[in-house]
């Protein structure tokens, strides 16, 4: 069940020492916390499978990840309970977040509270990388495709990369000819920002700290306006 699978994860981490004194139960901060892990992975597995709604929160596949993995090995450090018990807590906390919205008139209302309370914990826990800008995310994904394709060639990974480095390089042109740049110096500002992101290639730390996540989005199909003509 994808829902979940940000908390089975949050259990991945290497499991705390042995405990000699007896398990204490769990505080009210290991409850909300252990509900936040919850919240990001259902909002997670929403966003991966384009819901609307979900998408106007920040991208959680990745900081929900690491955040739910530091809080798991917390609440079983601090509790001395096992990684199953913790992950027993999760599965609960993922339930009583699905019960929140079922039979709701509004249960993105729900949803929105639950974040509003979990973000900030978020932010504190696992800091936000730099999102890159456009003409950078234009060539991380084109250089990610070439990688790709190297190993795999016209693999579906490779395929779905190469539409989405297209659909930024066109997005990435379109906002420079907006302010006016000729076709010509698009070509050049791109290649020399492809150039720069090769060159964090050879710096993973480097090119770790970008907000990869923020490209995906940014490539994502563009909401069409309606016009209600009378």
């Amino acid at each position: 069940m994808k829902i979940i699978l940000l908390s089975i994860l949050a259990l991945s981490q290497p499991a705390a020492g042995p405990s000699n004194s007896a398990p204490t139960a769990l505080t009210a901060t290991h409850q909300r916390d252990l509900s936040c892990v919850a919240a990001f992975a259902i909002v997670a597995s929403e966003q991966e499978r384009g819901i609307e709604s979900a998408l106007d929160y920040p991208l959680l596949t990745e900081r929900g990840r690491i955040y739910a993995g530091e809080i798991g090995e917390r609440v079983m450090v601090e509790t001395g309970q096992t990684r199953e018990q913790v992950r027993d807590a999760i599965l609960a906390a993922v339930a009583d977040q699905q019960a929140k919205v079922k039979n709701v008139a509004e249960p993105e209302q729900v949803v929105a509270a639950e974040m509003e309370k979990c973000l900030p914990l978020l932010d504190t826990e696992v800091v936000p990388k730099p999102k890159p800008t456009l003409n950078q995310c234009a060539g991380m994904l084109q250089l990610a495709y070439e990688t790709v394709y190297a190993r795999e060639k016209l693999s579906k990974t490779a395929q779905d990369l190469k539409t989405l480095a297209f659909v930024l390089d066109n997005r990435a042109r379109e906002k420079m000819r907006g302010e006016g740049k000729s076709g010509s110096e698009s070509d050049i500002i791109l290649t020399q920002t492809r150039e720069e992101m090769r060159a964090l290639e050879q710096d993973p730390s480097k090119q770790a700290a970008l907000d990869i996540d923020h490209c995906f989005a940014l490539a994502a199909p563009e909401k069409k306006e309606q016009n209600f003509e009378h």
